[in-house]
């Protein structure tokens, strides 16, 4: 079965430092919580908001040992009026067994308004 493991985090200005360690931080979080290897994962999907372009936060992924094959790929948030800004998104795409109820979703920061039904945790 592939489940989507999703995540979000708020990033304090546009830079690439920033940027960069804001999505290293939200995928550690996932990985650990959800103790996923590299082999497991079929795709990653990084999306921003129209407001954070300094740097392609999939680089992020380069900090990992054994993602180097992992397809990542970033895209732009829909631009919605009024919605969460300066916000990293990601969806993991995972074979496992685990049951969607019991994957953690992990949202950081800011994000954590977009899914308080989740509880914002990062460990069960």
């Amino acid at each position: 079965m592939i489940r989507g493991v999703r995540g979000a985090i708020t990033v304090d200005c546009n830079s690439e430092e920033a940027i960069l360690s804001a999505t290293e931080q939200l995928l550690r979080q996932i990985i650990e919580g959800n103790n996923i290897l590299p082999d497991q994962v079929a795709s990653v999907f990084i999306s921003t908001t129209d407001d954070l372009n300094a740097a392609f936060p999939a680089k992020a992924m380069r900090k990992f040992a054994g993602w180097t094959f992992v397809p990542v790929i970033c895209m732009r948030e829909l631009s919605v009026p009024n919605s969460l800004q300066m916000c990293v998104r990601v969806m993991l795409h995972v074979n496992t067994a685990v049951p969607q109820e019991e994957v953690v979703h992990v949202y950081l920061e800011g994000a954590t308004v977009l899914r308080p039904d989740l509880g914002n945790s990062v460990a069960k």
